[in-house]
């Protein structure tokens, strides 16, 4: 997994290619909360180049989410593969997380 991640006004675009797994989670779960502890509260996760996530990468997701609603900031998805889509709609994480077709929808809305 590569994590890069970039200012857009207010809002940290975190880009994340390759595999998003139990070897990989704790690895975005360090650079997020390196990120929060920073000051940011407005992400979005840019998962274009996402090829697979895990059980373990959804976790990490709603855990900042829901450590973000905690502090008044947010989060929300843009550009899913459609494998990695079914993977947040069959677990009800869609219902949960923004998800937006892409990058610049994302960011009109923030």
């Amino acid at each position: 997994m590569e994590l890069t991640h970039r200012k857009d006004g207010d809002t940290v675009v975190v880009a994340i290619t390759g595999r998003l797994d139990a070897v990989s989670s704790p690895d975005f779960d360090k650079e997020m909360n390196v990120l929060m502890e920073q000051g940011e509260n407005a992400f979005i996760l840019d998962l274009e180049n996402l090829d697979y996530i895990s059980s373990a990468g959804l976790r990490s997701i709603l855990a900042a989410a829901k450590k973000l609603k905690g502090e008044k900031g947010g989060l929300c998805l843009v550009s899913l593969q459609e494998m990695v889509r079914e993977v947040f709609e069959i677990s009800g994480f869609d219902s949960i997380i923004p998800i937006y077709d892409s990058l610049d929808s994302a960011l009109e809305d923030a």
